[in-house]
C-alpha cells in the first residue's frame, strides 16, 4: 500500500487519480481549494474504509499550504501528485494582457507545486516521487499560438522541476512532468482525445515506471518521452 498525496483531487484528473489509487488499496490525502465543495471526493471518503482523508488547501497561499500538510499527519509520502491549475484566456494577447490572470496563473501552476513540495518535503525519503501535470504547450515543439499565460507557465514549470529534480537526485526523490494528454475535462473539453480514466491510468504506469536516472524527464502520459 502506497501512501498518496494528490493536490486538485476535486475534479478532472485529480479526481480520477484518487478513485484509482483508493481501487489500488492506497491511502489518499486529497487537497481541494474548497472541500464542502467536492462532493464527489466525499463520497469516495465515506466508502474509503478511511483510506481517504480530504483537506483544504489553497496552493497559491503558502499559509493554507503548509496548514493543508500538516493536517495529513507525519507519515511519509510515496507519492505527490501535483496536479492543482487553472486554464487562463486562449486567446491571443498581443495588443494587451490580463497581468492579474497571469500573476494568479504563476501563483497556482510554478509557485504552487514548489510550495506543495517544500510543505511534504520533510516526508520524501529515497524512492518518493514527486509527479508534476504539465502540458504539451509548455515545450518549445508546440506549434500554435495563444494561451500565452498558461503556456508560460507549464514551460516555467518544467525548467524549475528539473532544477528541483537536480538538487534532490543525491537524497533519492524522484521528481517527474508529465503532459497527461488531452483529456476530457472540464478545462480540455468533452471533444478532447481520451478520457480522464485513461489519462490517470497511464500518469499511473508512468509514475510507477519512474526511474532516479529518469529524475527531471518530461513525457507523455502513454510513457513516451516528450520533446520540449
Amino acid at each position: 500500500m502506497a501512501t498518496v498525496a494528490i493536490t486538485g483531487a476535486g475534479r478532472g484528473i485529480g479526481l480520477e487519480l484518487t478513485r484509482q489509487h483508493l481501487a489500488a488499496g492506497d491511502q489518499v490525502f486529497a487537497l481541494v481549494r474548497n472541500p464542502q465543495g467536492a462532493a464527489a471526493l466525499a463520497d469516495l471518503a465515506v466508502s474509503s474504509d478511511g483510506r481517504l482523508t480530504v483537506h483544504p488547501m489553497d496552493v497559491a497561499d503558502e499559509a493554507s499550504v503548509r496548514a493543508g500538510a500538516a493536517q495529513c499527519g507525519t507519515a511519509p509520502i510515496d507519492i505527490l501528485y501535483n496536479v492543482a491549475g487553472v486554464g487562463g484566456s486562449p486567446a491571443p494577447e498581443l495588443e494587451s494582457s490580463d497581468w492579474a490572470e497571469w500573476d494568479e496563473i504563476f501563483r497556482i501552476m510554478v509557485q504552487g507545486p514548489l510550495r506543495v513540495l517544500q510543505a511534504f518535503l520533510p516526508r520524501l525519503n529515497a524512492g518518493a516521487k514527486v509527479i508534476n501535470i504539465s502540458s504539451q504547450l509548455g515545450a518549445s515543439t508546440w506549434p500554435y499560438g495563444g494561451h500565452y499565460a498558461y503556456a508560460a507557465s507549464k514551460a516555467a514549470l518544467n525548467r524549475l522541476m528539473r532544477s528541483v529534480a537536480t538538487d534532490l537526485k543525491p537524497s533519492g526523490v524522484i521528481v517527474g512532468l508529465v503532459h497527461p494528454g488531452w483529456v476530457q475535462t472540464e478545462m480540455g473539453g468533452a471533444g478532447a482525445d481520451i478520457t480522464p480514466t485513461q489519462s490517470a491510468q497511464g500518469i499511473r504506469q508512468v509514475a510507477a515506471d519512474w526511474t532516479l536516472e529518469q529524475s527531471g524527464d518530461f513525457m507523455n502520459w502513454n510513457g513516451t518521452p516528450h520533446a520540449w
